[in-house]
């Protein structure tokens, strides 16, 4: 049939496509890592040390899940050409929805296996420390952070990441002030390092009672978990460490005791936060790793060659600083001010669908390496 034969010749376009992939992601070296680390596993005092075990079962998990999915894509490649087979041997139009449908799923998914090879940075495959704080626009502006968390919330659903809350301070109306959080998952960093920045929203204000449109600007600071292997000097005399009682709804921990941490670090004048683990000590703990993320964040940017790569220029949260503008009113357009991508599916976006300026972002970032 013409629609079958059409879909193969569109699914044959793809094969080199996905050998590309497949070579680029070395897929020999990485089952020769996964059988090194399966039997590493198997040693009696494997668990004698926690901390290296999780990271060595970690690293055992991210490589299975990637030789995975390309075993998986390349099963999926024969599978369609066997139901266009099929249904052009017994003429059944009937199939040709399902062929569409799995050839849709085809190139999705080898699309986001072959921006995965793009994330090669040093910290790219780190779980990331996400900070959001209001800017220009007052209770507009605590809404607009309380719905930039909601989106990235979304988006770790969608994607099977897992967030825990540092730090979160309400607005003093409504929304939040300001929200330090971490995604975990492979590549969290990786992918979330294109959000670091200024986000605008243009909209009709709810708080507003003449319906005026009004813009506010939240900042978004995204930082790799820096892994505790590497030295970051902090001298006892350089910072002062707060104990306070936490804020928030209540709760068991909540509000008894002064188990929150707040931590300064004098010759910086960076301060962080936590006030959501169980105990002042977790709190402390959490709050040292924070710090030791932005002192080392922090010294790498003194490299003029790393900046970009690492955290981008660092922009006033106000006017004409944005690197994304979501307007509501009077027309309905999220448009990334690096990339160009745009959408009118605002909605989608705040709901967590990031993977269109994510995915830009990356092939901008790619071509310009091949470009130096």
């Amino acid at each position: 049939m013409v629609e079958l034969d059409a879909m193969k010749i569109e699914l044959q376009q793809y094969a080199q496509s996905l050998e590309e992939v497949r070579a680029s992601l070395d897929l020999e070296h990485k089952a020769q890592q996964i059988e090194e680390l399966s039997k590493e596993s198997e040693s009696p005092d494997f668990w004698s040390d926690a901390e290296r075990a999780n990271t060595r079962m970690k690293q055992l998990k991210d490589l299975q899940k990637t030789v995975g999915e390309a075993d998986g894509l390349s099963a999926l490649y024969g599978d369609i050409l066997d139901l266009i087979a099929m249904g052009n041997e017994d003429s059944d139009p009937a199939i040709i929805p399902d062929v569409q449908a799995e050839l849709d799923d085809f190139k999705e998914r080898l699309e986001t296996l072959r921006l995965s090879t793009l994330l090669t940075g040093e910290y790219d495959h780190c779980n990331a420390i996400i900070s959001l704080n209001a800017g220009a626009g007052g209770t507009e502006a605590c809404d607009w952070c309380a719905m930039l968390y909601r989106m990235y919330s979304k988006y770790a659903d969608k994607h099977g990441f897992s967030m825990e809350i540092l730090n979160m301070v309400d607005g003093d109306e409504a929304g939040i002030k300001n929200v330090d959080f971490q995604m975990n998952g492979t590549n969290a960093y990786g992918y979330l390092k294109s959000e670091h920045g200024v986000h605008r929203l243009v909209r009709i204000s709810p708080f507003n009672a003449q319906g005026k449109r009004q813009t506010s600007f939240v900042s978004c600071e995204v930082m790799p978990e820096i892994d505790k292997s590497i030295d970051i000097e902090i001298n006892p005399d350089d910072i002062r460490i707060d104990t306070y009682r936490s804020s928030g709804a209540g709760g068991q921990h909540i509000n008894k005791t002064s188990s929150a941490i707040r931590i300064t670090h004098f010759p910086t004048g960076i301060v962080v936060t936590c006030q959501n683990e169980r105990s002042q000590f977790q709190n402390k703990d959490k709050a040292f790793e924070m710090l030791r993320a932005r002192l080392y964040m922090k010294k790498l940017e003194e490299e003029e060659a790393k900046r970009a790569a690492i955290r981008g220029e660092v922009k006033d949260n106000a006017w004409g600083s944005q690197i994304r503008s979501y307007v509501l009113q009077p027309y309905q357009m999220v448009k990334d001010t690096r990339t160009e991508a745009e959408t009118s599916n605002t909605d989608g976006v705040l709901n967590g669908d990031l993977d269109l300026f994510i995915n830009s972002y990356l092939r901008m970032v790619s071509q310009q390496g091949k470009d130096r």
